[in-house]
């Protein structure tokens, strides 16, 4: 018989199904944001639909401010946000090109935003499929970064988004990303909290960033002294915020039944080949594990969830000493795969052999047969240091 706590926790998760874009937008429900903008776009465009009913219908009481286009999207919720509003965006591929310019400065003002990612290709030539190369092109932007497996993580990691954006000893925009189709437009068993239990993990924002007895300027000049002075608070402030992230998650694991943290070891212990990938294809990438286990072959997957600040104490502790092969859903032209060149640093002076694996670009599919013999080529020594799966 379950416990009584086991029970709490049964009675707090709703058991259902819905496709990853409205999973994210009932989170966001449940988050109460008090100002949304959001400029349609595949494969994103779902969602802003279903938060424009939520707040017709009186289910979410916020202003939708309708603007036009991604780069005033973002203007918009950044003074919101500097205000003491809740804001939420949600944008893919080159709306969030579009929207680049205000994305540095909400990241380098430190401005708490969340924004969902459907993650896109971006041209040319033009696709509509996905990829990670729109979401890793804003890697140094002074965003939080986490990318969802499936429409469970998508929920989840929506509601975290909130909590670690706006608490205090973070205060940083973050961006979630689940890749476009294959989890926007996916049905999938989904366990959503009851509004109480998310009231009580994300309770209103009690502060703004400005102070309207005092006001002052946002976004002056700065000779570069202080200039640089800025971006080393920036960065100070990425590096903190790991320890906060990790420590919101472990409050959620605990009202929620879930385990997340900023990565994921899946048979990694005693690993001889160690996969390394993030957003939905990790659970192909699991498949294979499980396959290659059964043949005997000591395969485990190490899989990230949050990729900034990036996790190299996890990296370092679960690769070290491994044939490591790395799963890239974007390239950085002239050098290699982007999660490949951060996993690469993270092992500096280990000897770790580290091998780059580009595929999925456009949305190319890879199965779980792919990555077994991605694998099993390893085993035999005919795996390049650098592989693309055409």
């Amino acid at each position: 018989m379950p416990g009584e706590e086991e029970k709490q926790m049964q009675n707090r998760r709703q058991i259902g199904a819905m496709v990853g874009n409205h999973a994210v937008a009932y989170a966001v429900k449940q988050a109460k944001p008090t100002v949304l903008s959001v400029y349609p776009i595949t494969p994103q465009t779902t969602m802003l639909e279903k938060l424009a009913d939520y707040v017709s219908t009186g289910e979410l009481n916020a202003r939708l401010i309708k603007v036009e286009s991604e780069h005033s999207v973002l203007a918009t919720i950044y003074g919101a946000s500097l205000a003491g509003a809740r804001v939420f965006t949600a944008t893919a591929s080159q709306g969030l090109l579009y929207m680049a310019e205000m994305v540095y400065w909400a990241g380098g003002a430190r401005v708490p935003i969340v924004g969902a990612i459907a993650t896109r290709a971006i041209g040319p030539p033009w696709s509509i499929w996905t990829d990670n190369q729109d979401i890793m092109a804003m890697r140094d932007t002074a965003w939080l970064q986490a990318m969802a497996e499936n429409v469970q993580e998508a929920y989840d990691l929506t509601l975290l988004a909130f909590r670690i954006s706006e608490d205090k000893r973070v205060l940083m925009p973050m961006m979630l990303g689940f890749d476009g189709f294959v989890l926007t437009h996916t049905m999938e068993r989904l366990e959503t909290l009851d509004d109480a239990t998310v009231d009580a993990f994300l309770p209103k924002r009690d502060y703004a960033l400005i102070d309207f007895e005092d006001p002052k300027g946002i976004g002056a000049v700065a000779g570069p002294k202080t200039y640089m002075d800025y971006k080393y608070k920036a960065k100070q402030a990425m590096d903190s915020a790991k320890l906060s992230i990790k420590e919101i998650m472990a409050e959620y694991n605990e009202i929620a039944g879930t385990n997340y943290n900023t990565t994921e070891c899946y048979k990694c212990e005693d690993a001889e080949y160690l996969l390394v990938a993030m957003g939905a294809w990790s659970g192909d990438a699991k498949a294979a594990v499980d396959e290659l286990r059964q043949q005997g072959k000591k395969a485990g997957l190490l899989k990230i969830t949050v990729f900034r600040p990036f996790p190299n104490e996890d990296v370092l502790k679960q690769a070290k000493g491994k044939e490591v092969i790395v799963l890239d859903r974007a390239y950085s032209y002239g050098s290699s795969g982007v999660l490949a060149l951060e996993v690469k640093s993270a092992l500096y002076g280990t000897q770790t052999k580290v091998h780059s694996v580009i595929a999925g670009l456009g949305g190319r599919d890879v199965t779980p047969q792919q990555i077994e013999k991605l694998v099993e080529d390893c085993a035999s020594g005919t795996l390049e240091d650098e592989r693309w799966l055409l």
